[in-house]
């Protein structure tokens, strides 16, 4: 009895500790505590109780985490993967990344501009460019409405 009271102030401790550099889902601490070699059933438990008191929140782990992938340029499809490779429900995702697509897409064009620039002078470019905002996390339709919003912007002011 004694021991188990033990490992769950050590699992606690060792929780607190990796909560207190940055937020967590709570697999990430479930998987980064079973690599410490603590017991599945004392994790749940422990990770339970800190949930309860609002020391460890999917939700607000979400919100950080998307925050700082769209700020630095990442788009929604990237940021749900991510999030969701960490163990955060769809619902929640769907909240934290409720952003109106005009939104997204203005997000989109920052990024394009970050990186280019320059509309794509062929098709080659343009592929190389949609490419990388694919890549960001970016839809097929934020891309090519980006895309095809800076070449119309390049043709008025060539014309």
């Amino acid at each position: 009895m004694e021991e188990a009271e033990d490992d769950a102030a050590a699992i606690r401790d060792c929780s607190i500790r990796l909560l207190a550099r940055r937020e967590h889902s709570r697999l990430e601490l479930q998987r980064k505590l079973e690599a410490r070699d603590f017991l599945r059933g004392d994790i749940a438990a422990v990770l339970d109780a800190l949930e309860w008191e609002g020391l460890l929140s999917d939700e607000r782990f979400a919100e950080i985490f998307s925050r700082t992938r769209f700020e630095s340029g990442q788009g929604p499809l990237r940021i749900r993967a991510d999030l969701q490779a960490r163990g955060v429900d769809s619902e929640i995702i769907d909240r934290v990344l409720e952003l109106v697509d005009d939104s997204w897409l203005v997000h989109c064009r920052a990024a394009w501009r970050r990186r280019f620039g320059v509309a794509p002078a062929d098709r080659r470019e343009w592929s190389r460019q949609a490419r990388f905002l694919s890549n960001r996390g970016f839809s097929a339709e934020h891309v090519r409405r980006v895309l095809d919003a800076v070449a119309e912007d390049d043709a008025d002011m060539g014309s």
